[in-house]
């Protein structure tokens, strides 16, 4: 079973050419019919698949899709709309983005999928350095297993130029200590989007990504 058209690639690709409200507005029936209802029925797919296996994820679809409505008051890009529709799937949904999930970002030209912790402060950060630097060796079996890094490649996140002394040893065996946050991310083709398989294929991903989730979730509490 396909979730999406066709037409769901080719309206960002559209949107892209005539990013304004009169656009839009002129396709609203469009987005709705080939965009917004069936990326709510398919986040509600993931979400019932994923709390099959995490009791903790409760939210439903709503809770998780973002706005194709860009936030452009401090932005020197006025176009109004994002390329790309997406949702985060986690026990907080879209409220608190620094809850580890999954991130879902379908653009006209990719499938991405993201996780780990993003946007975290500075309390949140203190902690997840110090579980890592309590178990470095867990820690680098984490990031290290092959599925892992088949799927995801390797932990990103921008870097602090100086690192506190408490964490100066650890560093010094993990330089992800350095990390102001610790996320992820798989990009796969487009033509994935109206693939029948495309909610196992997440699955897969989500299954990958779940140890490395449930150690930053840890860490954070």
């Amino acid at each position: 079973m396909s979730y999406f058209i066709k037409d769901f690639i080719k309206f960002f690709k559209d949107l892209e050419k005539n990013n304004s409200k009169e656009w839009f507005d002129a396709n609203r029936k469009r987005y709705e019919t080939s965009v917004k209802k069936p990326f709510y029925h398919f986040l509600d797919e993931m979400i019932g698949r994923i709390n099959a296996l995490d009791s903790d994820v409760r939210i439903q679809a709503k809770d998780a899709v973002m706005r194709i409505n860009r936030d452009i008051r401090f932005s020197p890009d006025k176009t109004p709309y994002n390329l790309h529709y997406g949702g985060i799937i986690s026990a907080a949904g879209r409220k608190d983005k620094t809850v580890p999930g999954i991130f879902l970002r379908f653009t006209a030209n990719e499938i991405g999928i993201l996780g780990g912790a993003h946007g975290i402060d500075k309390d949140q950060l203190q902690k997840v350095r110090m579980a890592i630097a309590s178990d470095l060796k867990g820690f680098q079996q984490l990031i290290s297993r092959k599925a892992f890094k088949e799927k995801f490649g390797e932990i990103l996140g921008d870097k602090h130029k100086r690192i506190p002394k408490e964490f100066q040893a650890a560093f010094e065996k993990q330089p992800l200590i350095a990390n102001k946050a610790f996320y992820y991310m798989a990009q796969l083709p487009p033509k994935y989007i109206t693939d029948s398989n495309l909610a196992d294929i997440i699955m897969e991903h989500w299954k990958v990504a779940r140890p490395v989730n449930e150690f930053l979730i840890k860490a954070m509490k």
